[in-house]
Protein backbone atom coordinates (compact mmCIF):
# COMPACT_ATOMS: atom_id res chain seq x y z
CA UNK A 1 0.00 0.00 0.00
CA UNK A 2 1.39 3.06 -0.81
CA UNK A 3 0.90 6.58 0.97
CA UNK A 4 1.31 9.79 -0.76
CA UNK A 5 2.30 13.21 1.13
CA UNK A 6 2.26 16.21 -0.22
CA UNK A 7 5.33 18.39 0.74
CA UNK A 8 5.70 21.99 0.00
CA UNK A 9 7.16 24.78 -2.31
CA UNK A 10 10.90 23.07 -1.12
CA UNK A 11 9.58 20.30 -3.34
CA UNK A 12 7.10 21.33 -5.82
CA UNK A 13 10.45 22.79 -7.67
CA UNK A 14 11.36 18.95 -8.73
CA UNK A 15 7.47 18.12 -10.25
CA UNK A 16 8.19 14.98 -7.72
CA UNK A 17 6.15 12.26 -4.90
CA UNK A 18 7.58 10.94 -1.85
CA UNK A 19 6.12 7.98 -2.17
CA UNK A 20 6.08 5.67 1.67
CA UNK A 21 6.01 1.78 1.20
CA UNK A 22 6.00 -1.10 3.67
CA UNK A 23 8.35 -4.10 2.86
CA UNK A 24 5.38 -6.41 1.55
CA UNK A 25 5.08 -4.67 -1.20
CA UNK A 26 8.44 -3.45 -1.86
CA UNK A 27 10.04 -4.23 -4.90
CA UNK A 28 12.43 -7.21 -5.17
CA UNK A 29 15.52 -4.94 -5.06
CA UNK A 30 14.84 -3.72 -1.64
CA UNK A 31 14.84 -7.25 0.09
CA UNK A 32 18.60 -7.31 -0.68
CA UNK A 33 19.28 -4.02 2.02
CA UNK A 34 21.01 -4.89 4.95
CA UNK A 35 19.03 -1.91 6.84
CA UNK A 36 15.44 -3.70 5.91
CA UNK A 37 15.68 -7.07 8.45
CA UNK A 38 11.78 -7.05 9.45
CA UNK A 39 9.73 -3.59 7.98
CA UNK A 40 11.47 -0.62 6.52
CA UNK A 41 10.48 2.15 4.75
CA UNK A 42 11.64 3.46 1.73
CA UNK A 43 11.58 7.42 0.27
CA UNK A 44 11.46 7.06 -3.77
CA UNK A 45 10.51 9.72 -6.09
CA UNK A 46 7.60 9.54 -8.62
CA UNK A 47 6.87 12.01 -11.38
CA UNK A 48 3.84 14.34 -11.38
CA UNK A 49 3.57 12.37 -14.99
CA UNK A 50 2.78 8.90 -13.37
CA UNK A 51 0.86 10.19 -10.68
CA UNK A 52 -1.19 11.58 -13.13
CA UNK A 53 -1.44 8.53 -14.91
CA UNK A 54 -2.97 6.51 -11.54
CA UNK A 55 -5.58 9.08 -11.44
CA UNK A 56 -4.30 11.00 -8.68
CA UNK A 57 -4.65 14.51 -8.56
CA UNK A 58 -1.81 16.24 -6.01
CA UNK A 59 -3.10 18.33 -3.79
CA UNK A 60 -0.11 21.11 -3.21
CA UNK A 61 -0.44 23.18 0.01
CA UNK A 62 2.57 25.75 1.78
CA UNK A 63 4.12 24.73 4.46
CA UNK A 64 5.35 27.09 7.37
CA UNK A 65 8.92 27.55 7.88
CA UNK A 66 8.67 25.67 11.91
CA UNK A 67 7.32 22.77 9.61
CA UNK A 68 9.33 22.47 7.31
CA UNK A 69 12.41 22.67 9.79
CA UNK A 70 10.68 19.64 11.33
CA UNK A 71 10.59 17.98 7.83
CA UNK A 72 14.50 17.81 8.03
CA UNK A 73 16.28 14.83 7.29
CA UNK A 74 18.15 12.93 10.70
CA UNK A 75 21.23 11.17 10.65
CA UNK A 76 21.27 7.63 12.32
CA UNK A 77 24.46 4.85 13.40
CA UNK A 78 24.22 3.52 9.79
CA UNK A 79 24.19 6.11 8.01
CA UNK A 80 25.82 9.48 9.47
CA UNK A 81 25.00 11.58 6.44
CA UNK A 82 21.45 13.01 6.63
CA UNK A 83 19.65 10.64 4.28
CA UNK A 84 16.61 11.79 2.35
CA UNK A 85 14.80 8.09 4.22
CA UNK A 86 14.83 9.57 7.56
CA UNK A 87 13.02 12.91 8.92
CA UNK A 88 13.99 14.37 12.14
CA UNK A 89 10.89 13.89 15.23
CA UNK A 90 11.41 16.52 17.88
CA UNK A 91 10.62 15.06 21.26
CA UNK A 92 9.27 17.81 23.98
CA UNK A 93 10.91 18.52 27.01
CA UNK A 94 10.17 16.90 30.47
CA UNK A 95 8.45 13.31 31.02
CA UNK A 96 6.37 11.44 28.98
CA UNK A 97 2.41 12.07 29.81
CA UNK A 98 1.07 8.95 30.99
CA UNK A 99 -2.50 10.21 29.83
CA UNK A 100 -1.97 12.56 26.73
CA UNK A 101 -4.29 15.60 26.53
CA UNK A 102 -7.35 15.07 24.57
CA UNK A 103 -7.49 17.83 22.10
CA UNK A 104 -10.41 20.67 23.32
CA UNK A 105 -13.37 19.96 21.24
CA UNK A 106 -15.97 22.44 20.33
CA UNK A 107 -18.77 22.28 23.09
CA UNK A 108 -22.25 22.35 21.67
CA UNK A 109 -24.19 24.80 24.44
CA UNK A 110 -27.82 23.77 25.16
CA UNK A 111 -30.63 26.02 23.92
CA UNK A 112 -31.57 28.20 26.56
CA UNK A 113 -35.34 27.99 27.56
CA UNK A 114 -37.63 30.46 29.19
CA UNK A 115 -37.09 31.77 32.53
CA UNK A 116 -39.63 30.71 35.42
CA UNK A 117 -38.45 33.33 37.94
CA UNK A 118 -40.01 36.53 35.78
CA UNK A 119 -42.95 38.09 37.27
CA UNK A 120 -46.78 37.18 36.37
CA UNK A 121 -47.41 39.97 34.17
CA UNK A 122 -44.49 39.74 32.12
CA UNK A 123 -45.18 35.68 31.90
CA UNK A 124 -48.39 36.09 30.89
CA UNK A 125 -47.64 38.93 28.31
CA UNK A 126 -44.51 36.52 27.19
CA UNK A 127 -41.89 39.31 27.43
CA UNK A 128 -38.86 39.84 28.98
CA UNK A 129 -38.73 40.42 32.44
CA UNK A 130 -35.91 42.15 34.18
CA UNK A 131 -37.15 40.59 37.91
CA UNK A 132 -36.80 43.76 39.15
CA UNK A 133 -38.87 43.00 42.92
CA UNK A 134 -41.24 44.11 44.36
CA UNK A 135 -42.82 44.93 41.05
CA UNK A 136 -40.49 44.88 37.83
CA UNK A 137 -39.67 48.06 35.30
CA UNK A 138 -40.57 46.21 32.79
CA UNK A 139 -44.49 46.58 33.89
CA UNK A 140 -43.81 49.96 35.09
CA UNK A 141 -42.29 51.41 31.82
CA UNK A 142 -44.89 50.20 29.92
CA UNK A 143 -47.47 51.34 31.99
CA UNK A 144 -48.74 47.62 33.01
CA UNK A 145 -50.20 46.60 36.50
CA UNK A 146 -47.54 44.06 37.52
CA UNK A 147 -48.42 41.23 40.00
CA UNK A 148 -45.41 40.53 41.30
CA UNK A 149 -43.92 36.92 41.18
CA UNK A 150 -45.31 33.94 42.39
CA UNK A 151 -44.41 32.14 45.53
CA UNK A 152 -41.08 30.22 45.75
CA UNK A 153 -41.39 26.58 45.29
CA UNK A 154 -38.81 24.16 46.99
CA UNK A 155 -38.31 21.13 46.50
CA UNK A 156 -40.05 18.43 48.58
CA UNK A 157 -40.22 14.57 48.63
CA UNK A 158 -42.94 12.32 47.58
CA UNK A 159 -43.70 11.85 51.87
CA UNK A 160 -43.55 15.68 52.63
CA UNK A 161 -46.55 16.26 49.26
CA UNK A 162 -48.72 13.45 50.30
CA UNK A 163 -48.48 15.11 54.31
CA UNK A 164 -49.44 18.62 52.77
CA UNK A 165 -52.81 17.09 50.97
CA UNK A 166 -53.63 15.22 53.67
CA UNK A 167 -53.70 18.05 56.52
CA UNK A 168 -53.84 21.40 55.92
CA UNK A 169 -52.26 23.50 58.85
CA UNK A 170 -54.12 26.70 59.63
CA UNK A 171 -52.00 29.63 59.28
CA UNK A 172 -53.31 32.08 61.80
CA UNK A 173 -53.60 31.43 65.45
CA UNK A 174 -57.59 31.72 67.21
CA UNK A 175 -59.30 34.65 68.34
CA UNK A 176 -58.24 35.05 72.08
CA UNK A 177 -61.18 37.22 73.30
CA UNK A 178 -64.27 36.93 70.93
CA UNK A 179 -64.83 40.27 69.09
CA UNK A 180 -61.60 42.07 69.41
CA UNK A 181 -59.86 41.03 66.15
CA UNK A 182 -57.37 43.72 65.07
CA UNK A 183 -55.39 46.06 66.51
CA UNK A 184 -58.13 49.02 66.26
CA UNK A 185 -60.13 46.12 68.24
CA UNK A 186 -57.19 46.49 70.84
CA UNK A 187 -57.29 50.08 70.70
CA UNK A 188 -61.30 50.55 71.38
CA UNK A 189 -60.44 48.27 74.15
CA UNK A 190 -57.89 49.86 75.80
CA UNK A 191 -59.59 53.63 75.18
CA UNK A 192 -63.15 52.31 77.00
CA UNK A 193 -61.15 50.45 79.88
CA UNK A 194 -59.20 54.07 80.87
CA UNK A 195 -61.25 56.72 79.27
CA UNK A 196 -65.04 55.53 78.34
CA UNK A 197 -65.54 54.04 81.93
CA UNK A 198 -64.74 56.98 83.84
CA UNK A 199 -66.55 59.56 82.17
CA UNK A 200 -70.01 57.26 83.06
CA UNK A 201 -69.77 57.29 86.27
CA UNK A 202 -68.61 58.46 89.60
CA UNK A 203 -66.13 55.84 90.17
CA UNK A 204 -63.01 56.71 88.01
CA UNK A 205 -60.60 52.70 89.25
CA UNK A 206 -62.33 51.37 92.05
CA UNK A 207 -65.71 50.50 92.26
CA UNK A 208 -66.55 51.80 88.74
CA UNK A 209 -69.11 48.86 87.79
CA UNK A 210 -68.04 49.04 83.97
CA UNK A 211 -64.70 48.14 85.06
CA UNK A 212 -65.40 45.68 87.60
CA UNK A 213 -68.78 44.28 86.80
CA UNK A 214 -69.65 44.93 82.43
CA UNK A 215 -65.93 44.19 81.21
CA UNK A 216 -65.65 40.54 83.08
CA UNK A 217 -68.64 39.80 81.59
CA UNK A 218 -67.57 40.67 77.99
CA UNK A 219 -64.83 39.02 78.29
CA UNK A 220 -66.92 35.63 78.02
CA UNK A 221 -69.69 37.36 75.81
CA UNK A 222 -69.32 38.43 71.99
CA UNK A 223 -72.13 40.35 71.77
CA UNK A 224 -71.69 42.85 74.98
CA UNK A 225 -68.19 42.92 73.75
CA UNK A 226 -69.10 44.10 70.31
CA UNK A 227 -71.52 46.87 72.64
CA UNK A 228 -68.62 48.09 73.97
CA UNK A 229 -66.24 48.36 71.54
CA UNK A 230 -69.13 50.50 69.41
CA UNK A 231 -69.48 52.64 72.20
CA UNK A 232 -65.26 53.09 72.71
CA UNK A 233 -65.48 53.29 68.92
CA UNK A 234 -68.43 56.57 68.82
CA UNK A 235 -66.70 58.24 71.97
CA UNK A 236 -63.42 58.15 69.20
CA UNK A 237 -65.15 59.26 66.82
CA UNK A 238 -66.54 62.22 68.42
CA UNK A 239 -63.35 63.05 69.73
CA UNK A 240 -61.31 62.55 66.67
CA UNK A 241 -63.38 62.27 63.44
CA UNK A 242 -61.77 59.74 61.74
CA UNK A 243 -63.46 57.55 59.10
CA UNK A 244 -61.67 54.32 60.47
CA UNK A 245 -63.17 54.28 63.57
CA UNK A 246 -66.38 55.34 62.15
CA UNK A 247 -66.59 52.26 60.02
CA UNK A 248 -64.83 49.71 62.35
CA UNK A 249 -67.68 51.15 65.53
CA UNK A 250 -70.47 50.58 62.75
CA UNK A 251 -68.91 47.12 62.04
CA UNK A 252 -69.24 46.34 65.81
CA UNK A 253 -72.29 48.11 66.28
CA UNK A 254 -74.31 45.32 63.47
CA UNK A 255 -72.60 42.64 65.46
CA UNK A 256 -74.19 43.62 68.59
CA UNK A 257 -77.84 44.16 67.17
CA UNK A 258 -77.48 41.04 65.16
CA UNK A 259 -76.49 39.06 68.36
CA UNK A 260 -79.83 40.54 70.37
CA UNK A 261 -81.78 39.68 67.03
CA UNK A 262 -80.25 35.96 67.25
CA UNK A 263 -81.02 35.36 71.29
CA UNK A 264 -83.54 33.20 71.86
CA UNK A 265 -84.58 33.93 75.09
CA UNK A 266 -84.33 37.58 74.79
CA UNK A 267 -87.17 36.94 71.93
CA UNK A 268 -89.04 34.73 74.07
CA UNK A 269 -89.29 37.34 76.90
CA UNK A 270 -90.37 40.22 74.74
CA UNK A 271 -92.97 37.75 73.29
CA UNK A 272 -94.49 37.79 77.06
CA UNK A 273 -92.60 34.17 78.04
CA UNK A 274 -92.02 34.68 82.03
CA UNK A 275 -90.27 31.54 81.97
CA UNK A 276 -87.48 32.80 79.48
CA UNK A 277 -84.33 34.05 81.54
CA UNK A 278 -82.02 36.27 79.88
CA UNK A 279 -78.22 36.53 80.82
CA UNK A 280 -76.86 39.51 82.37
CA UNK A 281 -74.58 39.95 79.27
CA UNK A 282 -77.80 40.35 77.42
CA UNK A 283 -79.42 42.64 79.85
CA UNK A 284 -75.71 44.57 79.87
CA UNK A 285 -76.03 45.06 76.03
CA UNK A 286 -79.55 47.26 76.02
CA UNK A 287 -77.54 49.58 78.39
CA UNK A 288 -74.29 50.07 76.54
CA UNK A 289 -76.60 50.81 73.32
CA UNK A 290 -77.90 53.43 74.93
CA UNK A 291 -74.92 54.70 75.81
CA UNK A 292 -73.81 54.83 72.23
CA UNK A 293 -76.25 56.61 70.81
CA UNK A 294 -75.80 59.59 73.39
CA UNK A 295 -71.70 59.41 72.69
CA UNK A 296 -72.63 59.31 68.87
CA UNK A 297 -74.97 63.03 69.56
CA UNK A 298 -77.96 60.80 67.87
CA UNK A 299 -80.86 63.24 68.00
CA UNK A 300 -83.73 60.74 66.16
CA UNK A 301 -84.70 58.67 69.38
CA UNK A 302 -82.33 55.77 68.69
CA UNK A 303 -81.79 55.48 72.17
CA UNK A 304 -85.53 54.22 72.48
CA UNK A 305 -85.53 50.34 71.78
CA UNK A 306 -82.75 50.17 74.00
CA UNK A 307 -84.19 51.97 77.11
CA UNK A 308 -87.71 49.83 76.50
CA UNK A 309 -85.92 46.90 76.30
CA UNK A 310 -84.53 47.66 79.41
CA UNK A 311 -87.55 48.50 81.26
CA UNK A 312 -89.18 45.17 80.61
CA UNK A 313 -86.35 43.62 81.88
CA UNK A 314 -86.13 44.98 85.18
CA UNK A 315 -89.99 44.18 85.71
CA UNK A 316 -90.17 40.99 84.58
CA UNK A 317 -86.51 39.36 85.28
CA UNK A 318 -84.13 39.33 88.56
CA UNK A 319 -80.44 38.54 88.18
CA UNK A 320 -78.38 35.95 90.74
CA UNK A 321 -75.99 38.37 90.84
CA UNK A 322 -77.33 41.05 93.12
CA UNK A 323 -74.10 43.82 91.73
CA UNK A 324 -74.98 43.72 88.56
CA UNK A 325 -78.65 44.15 89.45
CA UNK A 326 -78.44 47.31 91.81
CA UNK A 327 -76.31 48.71 88.71
CA UNK A 328 -78.79 47.84 86.61
CA UNK A 329 -81.70 49.47 88.25
CA UNK A 330 -79.39 53.12 89.12
CA UNK A 331 -78.44 53.15 85.45
CA UNK A 332 -81.94 52.53 84.21
CA UNK A 333 -83.60 54.75 86.74
CA UNK A 334 -80.78 57.49 85.76
CA UNK A 335 -81.76 57.83 82.40
CA UNK A 336 -85.10 56.89 82.65
CA UNK A 337 -86.00 60.12 84.91
CA UNK A 338 -83.79 61.61 82.75
CA UNK A 339 -85.51 61.31 79.79
CA UNK A 340 -88.42 62.18 81.13
CA UNK A 341 -87.02 65.58 81.57
CA UNK A 342 -86.62 66.22 77.87
CA UNK A 343 -89.23 64.17 76.22
CA UNK A 344 -93.50 64.57 75.92
CA UNK A 345 -94.49 60.75 75.69
CA UNK A 346 -91.38 59.51 78.29
CA UNK A 347 -92.53 58.60 81.89
CA UNK A 348 -90.31 57.28 83.67
CA UNK A 349 -90.94 54.32 86.17
CA UNK A 350 -90.57 56.19 88.99
CA UNK A 351 -94.11 57.92 87.86
CA UNK A 352 -95.91 54.64 87.68
CA UNK A 353 -97.71 53.71 91.56
CA UNK A 354 -96.98 50.26 91.61
CA UNK A 355 -93.31 50.28 90.63
CA UNK A 356 -90.87 50.79 94.57
CA UNK A 357 -87.36 51.06 94.75
CA UNK A 358 -85.84 47.45 95.45
CA UNK A 359 -84.74 47.47 99.15
CA UNK A 360 -81.36 46.44 97.81
CA UNK A 361 -81.08 49.67 96.14
CA UNK A 362 -81.73 51.95 99.34
CA UNK A 363 -78.40 52.33 100.25
CA UNK A 364 -76.66 56.09 99.57
CA UNK A 365 -73.44 54.73 99.80
CA UNK A 366 -73.09 51.95 96.67
CA UNK A 367 -74.75 54.58 94.27
CA UNK A 368 -72.41 55.19 91.04
CA UNK A 369 -74.85 58.17 90.25
CA UNK A 370 -76.38 60.89 92.40
CA UNK A 371 -80.00 61.33 92.53
CA UNK A 372 -81.32 57.63 91.80
CA UNK A 373 -80.65 56.31 95.98
CA UNK A 374 -80.91 59.31 97.52
CA UNK A 375 -84.36 60.14 96.59
CA UNK A 376 -84.26 63.22 94.18
CA UNK A 377 -85.17 61.94 91.08
CA UNK A 378 -88.37 60.97 92.87
CA UNK A 379 -89.18 64.62 93.22
CA UNK A 380 -88.09 65.08 90.05
CA UNK A 381 -90.76 62.39 88.30
CA UNK A 382 -93.40 63.67 90.56
CA UNK A 383 -92.58 67.57 88.83
CA UNK A 384 -92.57 66.09 85.43
CA UNK A 385 -95.93 64.44 86.79
CA UNK A 386 -97.39 68.39 87.45
CA UNK A 387 -96.08 69.46 84.17
CA UNK A 388 -98.32 67.16 82.50
CA UNK A 389 -101.39 68.06 84.54
CA UNK A 390 -100.97 71.73 83.65
CA UNK A 391 -100.31 70.94 79.70
CA UNK A 392 -103.02 69.42 79.43
CA UNK A 393 -105.31 72.25 80.62
CA UNK A 394 -103.73 74.30 79.20
CA UNK A 395 -104.90 72.81 75.50
CA UNK A 396 -108.13 72.17 77.18
CA UNK A 397 -108.34 76.13 77.96
CA UNK A 398 -109.02 75.73 81.61
CA UNK A 399 -108.46 78.21 83.34
CA UNK A 400 -105.94 79.18 85.79
CA UNK A 401 -103.47 76.32 84.09
CA UNK A 402 -102.30 76.00 88.01
CA UNK A 403 -104.99 75.14 89.89
CA UNK A 404 -104.87 74.81 93.66
CA UNK A 405 -104.89 70.91 93.40
CA UNK A 406 -101.22 71.24 91.42
CA UNK A 407 -100.46 74.13 93.25
CA UNK A 408 -100.84 72.30 96.68
CA UNK A 409 -98.50 69.39 95.11
CA UNK A 410 -95.95 72.23 94.57
CA UNK A 411 -95.68 72.96 97.93
CA UNK A 412 -95.58 68.94 99.06
CA UNK A 413 -92.56 69.23 97.27
CA UNK A 414 -90.90 72.14 97.89
CA UNK A 415 -91.05 71.06 101.43
CA UNK A 416 -89.55 67.50 100.81
CA UNK A 417 -86.83 69.30 99.49
CA UNK A 418 -86.48 71.63 101.90
CA UNK A 419 -86.27 68.90 104.56
CA UNK A 420 -83.69 66.77 102.26
CA UNK A 421 -80.42 65.26 103.77
CA UNK A 422 -77.66 65.05 101.40
CA UNK A 423 -76.01 61.78 102.45
CA UNK A 424 -72.61 62.16 100.83
CA UNK A 425 -69.56 63.28 102.70
CA UNK A 426 -69.53 67.13 103.56
CA UNK A 427 -67.49 69.75 101.52
CA UNK A 428 -66.56 66.68 98.96
CA UNK A 429 -67.43 66.95 95.09
CA UNK A 430 -69.59 64.49 95.33
CA UNK A 431 -71.61 66.57 98.21
CA UNK A 432 -71.35 69.64 96.28
CA UNK A 433 -72.71 68.02 92.99
CA UNK A 434 -75.48 66.20 95.05
CA UNK A 435 -76.40 70.45 96.37
CA UNK A 436 -76.43 71.10 93.04
CA UNK A 437 -78.45 68.47 91.94
CA UNK A 438 -81.05 69.94 94.93
CA UNK A 439 -80.63 73.15 93.67
CA UNK A 440 -81.67 72.32 90.06
CA UNK A 441 -84.63 70.23 91.01
CA UNK A 442 -85.92 73.40 92.87
CA UNK A 443 -85.61 75.43 89.46
CA UNK A 444 -87.53 72.55 87.91
CA UNK A 445 -90.14 72.70 90.42
CA UNK A 446 -90.23 76.88 90.22
CA UNK A 447 -90.22 76.79 86.15
CA UNK A 448 -92.87 74.46 86.40
CA UNK A 449 -95.34 76.12 88.80
CA UNK A 450 -94.63 79.83 88.52
CA UNK A 451 -95.15 82.61 85.48
CA UNK A 452 -92.29 82.47 82.96
CA UNK A 453 -91.03 86.29 84.08
CA UNK A 454 -88.07 86.91 85.96
CA UNK A 455 -87.81 87.52 89.93
CA UNK A 456 -85.84 88.03 92.66
CA UNK A 457 -86.14 84.45 94.19
CA UNK A 458 -85.36 82.83 90.71
CA UNK A 459 -82.00 84.96 90.57
CA UNK A 460 -81.00 84.09 93.53
CA UNK A 461 -81.87 80.32 93.23
CA UNK A 462 -79.08 80.64 89.77
CA UNK A 463 -76.68 82.16 91.28
CA UNK A 464 -76.40 79.67 93.73
CA UNK A 465 -76.40 77.06 91.56
CA UNK A 466 -73.58 78.65 89.56
CA UNK A 467 -71.74 78.83 93.06
CA UNK A 468 -72.15 74.95 93.41
CA UNK A 469 -71.21 74.92 89.62
CA UNK A 470 -67.71 76.69 90.22
CA UNK A 471 -66.53 74.45 93.31
CA UNK A 472 -66.60 71.30 91.16
CA UNK A 473 -63.26 70.47 89.82
CA UNK A 474 -63.31 70.71 85.65
CA UNK A 475 -61.06 67.35 85.77
CA UNK A 476 -63.30 65.44 88.60
CA UNK A 477 -65.52 62.29 87.30
CA UNK A 478 -68.32 64.77 88.52
CA UNK A 479 -68.57 65.90 85.56
CA UNK A 480 -70.10 63.01 84.30
CA UNK A 481 -72.85 63.57 85.50
CA UNK A 482 -73.51 67.58 85.53
CA UNK A 483 -75.47 68.03 81.77
CA UNK A 484 -79.09 67.59 83.41
CA UNK A 485 -78.63 70.04 86.44
CA UNK A 486 -76.47 72.18 83.46
CA UNK A 487 -79.38 72.08 81.53
CA UNK A 488 -82.29 72.88 83.65
CA UNK A 489 -79.91 75.59 85.50
CA UNK A 490 -79.69 77.39 82.06
CA UNK A 491 -83.46 77.12 81.34
CA UNK A 492 -84.36 79.08 84.43
CA UNK A 493 -81.40 81.81 83.43
CA UNK A 494 -83.42 84.67 83.01
CA UNK A 495 -80.61 86.96 83.63
CA UNK A 496 -78.13 88.02 81.13
CA UNK A 497 -74.95 87.73 83.24
CA UNK A 498 -75.45 84.97 84.27
CA UNK A 499 -75.60 82.98 81.16
CA UNK A 500 -71.61 83.46 79.90
CA UNK A 501 -70.98 80.97 82.70
CA UNK A 502 -73.51 79.09 81.99
CA UNK A 503 -72.03 78.40 77.89
CA UNK A 504 -68.78 78.23 79.71
CA UNK A 505 -70.04 75.14 81.70
CA UNK A 506 -70.88 73.64 78.84
CA UNK A 507 -67.65 74.45 77.04
CA UNK A 508 -66.09 72.69 79.99
CA UNK A 509 -68.16 69.71 79.97
CA UNK A 510 -67.60 68.75 76.43
CA UNK A 511 -64.21 69.04 76.75
CA UNK A 512 -63.96 66.24 79.32
CA UNK A 513 -66.93 64.09 78.29
CA UNK A 514 -66.65 64.98 74.45
CA UNK A 515 -70.20 63.29 74.72
CA UNK A 516 -72.37 64.08 71.44
CA UNK A 517 -75.22 65.11 73.12
CA UNK A 518 -74.30 67.69 74.87
CA UNK A 519 -73.74 70.40 71.48
CA UNK A 520 -77.68 69.82 71.35
CA UNK A 521 -78.68 70.78 74.80
CA UNK A 522 -76.62 73.93 74.64
CA UNK A 523 -78.85 74.66 71.40
CA UNK A 524 -82.11 74.02 73.46
CA UNK A 525 -80.65 75.95 76.06
CA UNK A 526 -80.00 78.90 73.68
CA UNK A 527 -83.25 79.04 72.10
CA UNK A 528 -85.12 78.80 75.41
CA UNK A 529 -83.55 82.29 75.80
CA UNK A 530 -84.69 83.92 72.66
CA UNK A 531 -87.75 83.14 73.65
CA UNK A 532 -87.29 84.77 77.16
CA UNK A 533 -85.43 88.04 75.75
CA UNK A 534 -88.86 87.93 74.10
CA UNK A 535 -91.25 87.59 76.60
CA UNK A 536 -92.46 84.40 75.57
CA UNK A 537 -93.92 82.64 78.37
CA UNK A 538 -94.09 79.20 76.66
CA UNK A 539 -90.51 79.14 77.14
CA UNK A 540 -90.91 76.86 80.31
CA UNK A 541 -92.28 74.29 78.00
CA UNK A 542 -88.75 73.15 76.37
CA UNK A 543 -90.21 69.44 75.68
CA UNK A 544 -92.47 71.04 73.00
CA UNK A 545 -89.38 72.96 72.09
CA UNK A 546 -87.61 69.71 71.64
CA UNK A 547 -90.25 68.23 69.77
CA UNK A 548 -90.51 71.27 66.92
CA UNK A 549 -87.10 70.90 66.68
CA UNK A 550 -87.23 67.55 65.11
CA UNK A 551 -85.15 65.88 68.35
CA UNK A 552 -85.56 63.34 70.41
CA UNK A 553 -82.24 62.71 73.00
CA UNK A 554 -81.17 62.30 76.27
CA UNK A 555 -79.58 65.08 78.43
CA UNK A 556 -76.96 62.24 80.44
Amino acid sequence: MATDVAFGPALSQTNARLSISSSSQASPSSSESPRNTSSSFGFGFRSMSDASSDGIVPKIEELDDDEVEDMKIAPSAEDPLPSPSRAIVKRPRGRPRKHPITPPTAISKPPKGRSKTGCITCRRRKKKCDETKPHCVHCQKNNVHCEGYPPKEYWKSGKQRAAEVSFDRPRDLPILIEGVETDLDRYFLDHFNFNVSRVLSLFTDKQNPFKEILLPMAIRHRGLMHSLLCLSGSHLSSREPNSSFQERQIHHFDCALRNLRTDKNMAKSIAGDQTALIEDPTVAQTLVLCLRSICAGEVNGEYRPHMDAAKHLIQTQKSPNQEFQSFLFEFFIYHDVSNSVTSLDRRSVLMMEDFKLPQFMIQPEAGALLGVVDGLFGYISKIRQLRDRIRSRRSEGLKPPVDYPILSDAQAIDTGLRSWVCVQQEDTPRWIASMLYRQCTWLYLHRTILPSTPNINLRQAVDEGLFYLRQLPSDASTQSILLMPLFLLGCAAFERDQRPEILQAFEGLEAYSALGNIKYAKVIVEKVWKMMDAGDEDSWDWETIIRKQGWDFLVT
